[in-house]
């Protein structure tokens, strides 16, 4: 079995930042991370292990953190969330992804420029949440099906960082064709590591059988590359780490594809890629913690 890695995969800038930073922490009992740093199991536990207090995406506005300080994520915040942390006394470590707050910025100027704000993303997604709560009127679109006639005649969009090209033409066009007498302005904040794992991506799929998608389960860019594998119609294999692969699923391809989301470690995708070329050649199996084994 053959393995080939797409050209563009694994860890984006902005996660490297910030991890970069957190690695520079010398007590993590000291600070609280306000959320998941980034969307990856194996970056949590390993956060854990070091001593970090990791509040839910759920429960993290319920009370305020105990310590000092606050560690805001790669994903970001609301300015209404960050003035709350303030007004408690809060010291802030911010690690928010700039492409990221380029989407609040754009989000803010469409507002106060008198547009509807359409926002092109998961619903529920945290990135999603801290763009809206600064916004008085919004829409989350997460598809065709979403778009409908607005009242407003001056709509703005605006685009998760890690949505899809694809599904952003669509909406896009769909929102101008049910608002035809809307003055509507569009600012793509898709980011580009994200358009270069999805052109990546389609490039892979032209040479391979299946593919198998590293990351974490909540991670949208993801789950996302896992998607376009279905409507490629090629198998997909979505893993967290290489203790997942079940070698038997790799028994009818010849050549297998490697792709991983942008929060995905390096270290993450060489042994996945390791046990990958060990199954291919038949010599290997995987324990329970992830170990190679020979046959």
């Amino acid at each position: 079995m053959r393995v080939i890695r797409a050209d563009v995969l694994g860890m984006c800038f902005g996660v490297r930042d910030s991890l970069a930073i957190i690695d520079q922490i010398v007590d993590p009992r000291a600070i609280t991370i306000h959320g998941e740093l980034v969307h990856n199991e194996v970056v949590q536990v390993q956060l854990e292990a070091r001593g970090f207090e990791m509040r839910s995406e759920a429960s993290r506005k319920q009370s305020l953190p105990e310590t000092p300080a606050v560690l805001i994520t790669a994903h970001g915040i609301s300015d209404r969330e960050r003035k709350r942390l303030q007004a408690a006394g809060k010291v802030l470590v911010d690690t928010t992804c700039p492409l990221v707050e380029r989407v609040h910025q754009a989000a803010l100027a469409l507002q106060a420029e008198g547009y509807h704000v359409l926002v092109i993303g998961r619903r529920g997604h945290v990135e999603v949440e801290g763009i809206i709560e600064d916004l008085p009127d919004f829409d989350v679109i997460e598809s065709e099906a979403d778009v409908k006639a607005y009242p407003s005649r001056r709509l703005g969009i605006v685009c998760q960082t890690t949505a899809t090209q694809r599904s952003v033409t669509t909406i896009h066009a769909a929102v101008a064709a049910l608002n035809p007498g809307a003055q509507i302005k569009f600012i793509d904040t898709v980011c580009l590591p994200t358009k270069e794992h999805q052109r990546s991506l389609e490039n892979l799929l032209d040479r391979v059988e299946a593919v198998v998608v590293v990351g974490g389960r909540s991670s949208n860019n993801t789950r996302q590359l896992v998607a376009r594998c279905h409507e490629r119609g090629k198998p997909a294999l979505h893993v967290q780490s290489a203790e997942e692969l079940d070698p038997g699923w790799f028994k009818p391809f010849a050549t297998i594809g490697l792709t991983a989301g942008t929060s995905t470690l390096v270290e993450t995708i060489d042994l996945v890629y390791r046990a990958l070329v060990w199954i291919g050649a038949g010599s290997a199996d995987i324990d329970k913690n992830g170990e190679l084994q020979a046959l």
